[in-house]
């Protein structure tokens, strides 16, 4: 009980700092380019990997190794494209916003599950996710008489990521986690310090400041986390991410002055009720799953 509640209180810590990580990255990419952003960030993010990775039984050598190098390296760009994606959306979009059609990437995950992973839905969890779209489709409604184009680029980022999550899934069956979590910090930062350096600017020193703080909370935020996940599997954890959609409701509106419409806040209401749902549901099939397999086993034992 006491390991599970220390696994509560790190998911708070690491989800509230990654909020206060997102407010900040707003505020640096209205000045700088959102790629330079994402480099300064994961340089030391993959530093903070490499360290790790060190001190680990076996050390880099051991953490290095993984039986789905192909696929890691994906994982690693996708996130580094999608921390991008994230930045410019809080930047062009607002955070409010933003998180909002964030909140729908578990729906689309346990929809491209199906093809991809070969993962069966049941009617519950078709419900869910029809839900999940329509309240997707509140937010996105039209305030005027157009329809913003900008926020095709949230879109694009929640399949991004849920591209990501399902990768991550799939390397999992093969690699452990800290491998996993090895490549996403190593593989980003090479990545972005191939591009990054054609979008270098100057920072005033101020904005170093600010910058080196968004570092900080990007290394804090993902150790919270790793702390998290080894007392908590993700069918606790994930409901708690989305309370950075109230952060960023918060943040968005006190500190950066966005406005929230009914449509947002009706649809964000379905929508996060619609992943929270869709998450539990796995979670229960899931464990129905494991128990027949162990059943079979030993059945299988006793003959």
């Amino acid at each position: 009980m006491k390991s599970k509640t220390h696994g509560y209180i790190f998911a708070l810590l690491a989800l509230t700092i990654f909020s206060l990580q997102d407010a900040i990255s707003k505020h640096l990419a209205s000045t700088y380019p959102p790629i330079f952003v994402t480099m300064i960030r994961y340089w030391a993010f993959g530093l903070f990997t490499i360290i790790l990775a060190s001190k680990m039984r076996g050390g880099l050598k051991a953490t290095a190794r993984t039986k789905r190098p192909a696929l890691q390296v994906a994982r690693g760009v996708l996130l580094a494209v999608q921390v991008v994606l994230a930045i410019t959306c809080f930047a062009v979009i607002g955070l409010a916003r933003s998180q909002a059609i964030f909140s729908a990437t578990p729906i689309l995950i346990a929809l491209l599950a199906m093809p991809i992973l070969g993962e069966r839905v049941g009617w519950r969890r078709w419900a869910a996710i029809g839900a999940g779209l329509f309240g997707v489709l509140l937010i996105l409604k039209p305030e005027g008489d157009f329809f913003d184009v900008k926020l095709l680029l949230a879109i694009l980022s929640c399949f991004n990521f849920a591209f990501y999550v399902i990768a991550t899934r799939l390397v999992s069956r093969d690699d452990p986690s800290m491998t996993s979590f090895f490549y996403t910090g190593v593989v980003g930062a090479l990545a972005m310090t191939l591009i990054g350096p054609f979008y270098w600017s100057w920072m005033s020193s101020g904005d170093w400041g600010w910058m080196a703080l968004v570092c900080m909370t990007s290394i804090s935020s993902h150790y919270f986390l790793i702390r998290a996940y080894d007392s908590l599997d993700a069918a606790a954890v994930q409901p708690l991410t989305y309370l950075s959609l109230v952060y960023a409701s918060i943040i968005g509106v006190t500190i950066y002055g966005e406005t929230l419409s009914l449509n947002t806040i009706v649809g964000s209401a379905i929508v996060v009720a619609a992943g929270i749902f869709t998450v539990w549901r796995e979670h229960v099939v899931g464990r129905r799953a494991s128990k027949a397999c162990g059943t079979t086993l030993d059945l299988g034992d006793a003959g």
